[in-house]
């Protein structure tokens, strides 16, 4: 089953105009999708085979490889991540081929991933649907009302050094490594498959560099490509004017649009994310694949109307902790005061 655009389709509420727009962007373009492969997977497995010939030669060369190969497992998993709304390719068996081995790839099993998202994308924004696919996000009131270990808990999970250092290697060291949550058969078996594949894989990796070397490269690669891969899904929806209403107000496409921000970064830095950064045509329309969705904000001004963030000013959104409903924003701790 691939992820619906949403319940009650792709240009909800009061957009229903973008329709046509949007859906001229749909299209999967086989070329371009392949070129995706090989330059992101085939680049990713083509920093692994360098670092073979430069561990012995010289950490000065291999540490760079391995930070390079993290910004190209962001781009492998984009395209699980495309894959898993059917938008990657024309056909649903190869986009779930392609997807599941991306996955792999990036430690993430792509089934029960994919049921998670899916529910990410029907409630993001949604204050009676927190939990499933998202990060941590309590209201002022909730906050005030919370005992103090669950408030030191909550700063914890919300700590930059916790979310976007030790976040990356619990995600995907340990959450991913096990069933818990998925939803049938098939997503609790892409869970054990995946684990399968990965030990395979650290086997070959340990004979042919060694334990110790494997395992440096490896928590280069995990700690880069996992900690911009939290960072960009934190900055595409904690900023200051986001999007957190109760079920009764909730709407789809304002979720998208008001509340799924355009990360707009320097052209290297957005071509490692796979276009990610126009995250608010990506929630208003899913099925655009990422190779697609740049050319779809250019050439429709509406989409142009939207929450911009700088690299710089993305910063600023670290300071942002708890959701204030009479305000609409996000506020910092010093609201709960």
């Amino acid at each position: 089953m691939t992820i619906e655009t949403s319940p009650t389709g792709a240009t909800a509420g009061n957009h229903a105009h973008l329709g046509p727009e949007l859906a001229a962007h749909q299209r999967p373009d086989k070329v371009r999708a392949a070129w995706q492969l090989v330059n992101s997977v085939g680049g990713y497995l083509l920093a692994w085979v360098l670092m073979v010939f430069t561990v012995d030669i010289s950490w000065w060369l291999t540490v760079p490889l391995a930070v390079v190969a993290g910004g190209l497992l962001v781009r492998v998993f984009i395209i699980m991540h495309d894959c898993a709304h059917g938008s990657f390719l024309g056909s649903r068996r190869v986009n779930d081929v392609v997807g599941s081995v991306c996955g792999a790839l990036a430690l993430t099993p792509y089934f029960r991933w994919r049921w998670e998202h899916a529910r990410h994308h029907a409630t993001s924004g949604n204050l009676e649907h927190r939990g499933i696919g998202d990060i941590w996000t309590m209201t002022v009131e909730e906050y005030r009302q919370s005992s103090r270990l669950r408030r030191l808990g909550y700063r914890l999970v919300r700590n930059p050094v916790c979310l976007f250092g030790v976040g990356p290697f619990w995600l995907m060291l340990a959450k991913e490594r096990l069933p818990h949550g998925a939803p049938n058969r098939r997503a609790k078996r892409s869970v054990w498959w995946t684990n399968l594949f990965l030990l395979g894989m650290a086997a070959l990796g340990v004979s042919v560099f060694g334990w110790l070397d494997y395992l440096i490269l490896q928590a280069i690669i995990i700690g880069v490509a996992g900690g911009a891969g939290i960072w960009l899904f934190y900055v595409q929806h904690q900023f200051e004017d986001a999007y957190w209403v109760r079920d009764e107000e909730w709407d789809f496409a304002d979720a998208a649009l008001r509340g799924s921000s355009f990360y707009k970064l320097p052209k290297v830095l957005q071509w490692f994310s796979g276009n990610i950064g126009f995250h608010h045509i990506h929630h208003l329309s899913p099925r655009i694949p990422n190779y697609r969705l740049e050319k779809c904000h250019a050439s429709t001004g509406a989409l142009q109307q939207v929450p911009v963030l700088t690299l710089r000013g993305s910063l600023r959104t670290l300071s942002l902790r708890l959701w204030d409903e009479a305000a609409e924003k996000l506020v910092g701790y010093d609201r709960a005061a």
